[in-house]
């Protein structure tokens, strides 16, 4: 599983538009794998900052960047500022506005199990 997941996972990273972004836990659900938003974040802490893929249009459910931690955090927002995301006072970008849904996807996630 873990083999499919992180393919899955890098090929949507991979189509994410300029000026969008998706959150772990979307990137998760759309792998197959709901509620595995933290495993999400492990595949993408796995990339380099080198990768052609445009990892710095994953956020968090909240809307905000959380790769500070990893060191990566100002980058993250710089790329994504310069690609037209815009984020206020409190960090936070709109992903009512800004959140992609590849096409044939539902535009918002499915009601919680619990």
């Amino acid at each position: 599983m873990q083999g499919a997941f992180q393919a899955g996972i890098l090929a949507l990273v991979a189509r994410i538009p300029a000026g969008r972004v998706m959150t772990y836990g979307q990137l998760a659900l759309l792998a197959g794998a709901p509620g595995a938003a933290r495993q999400a974040g492990q595949v993408m802490n796995g990339l380099t900052a080198e990768t052609a893929l445009p990892w710095h249009r994953v956020i968090n459910a909240q809307g905000r960047v959380s790769t500070y931690k990893v060191g990566t955090g100002d980058l993250q927002e710089q790329l994504l500022r310069a690609e037209g995301v815009a984020f206020d006072e409190t960090g936070r970008c709109d992903l009512a506005t800004l959140q992609w849904w590849p096409e044939g996807t539902p535009a918002a996630p499915p009601d919680p199990l619990f």
